[in-house]
């Protein structure tokens, strides 16, 4: 384990919950181009970016994958451990080189199922991730494939 400092996407957990979730942290580094992940495959750990991005992308049949949405430091890499079956829902690499904080995710499901109460803060969280990486594929996809975009102004 290693002396992590707090991530500001873990800010919304109590500070109880942040500190035992911390805890169980990784430090990692990744090159550019990496591959962390792919769509179907199994859903074992996840991350907290410290610096640099990760792009997620979706396939879409009969075209190269499209990347729907991009993480910088500070955001959860990775949802889909939480949920049955625990297999990713996008994929992922790395854009440039990325430092992170790496997280078994059987131990925090674990540490989630032994404390009812740190585990529905953890679902939460991790739901608040959920709800912006659809929205970003929605919208993204959206702008890629429906005749007239989504409609967002900016």
């Amino acid at each position: 384990m290693t002396t992590v400092t707090t991530p500001r996407s873990t800010r919304k957990l109590p500070a109880e919950y942040r500190g035992r979730l911390m805890s169980m942290a990784h430090d990692v580094r990744y090159s550019p181009d990496t591959r962390l992940f792919d769509e179907g495959g199994r859903a074992d750990h996840f991350w907290i970016v410290e610096s640099g991005t990760v792009a997620l992308d979706l396939r879409v049949p009969g075209r190269r994958a499209t990347v729907i949405d991009t993480l910088g430091a500070g955001e959860l890499l990775g949802w889909s451990w939480l949920y049955q079956p625990p297999v990713w829902r996008f994929g992922a690499r790395t854009v440039g080189p990325v430092r992170a904080h790496e997280f078994d995710a059987d131990a925090v499901r674990r540490m989630c199922q032994a404390d009812p109460e740190m585990g529905r803060s953890i679902a939460l969280w991790v739901g608040e991730a959920v709800v912006r990486r659809l929205n970003a594929a929605r919208t993204r996809l959206l702008d890629l494939y429906a005749p007239y975009g989504s409609g967002a102004r900016g």
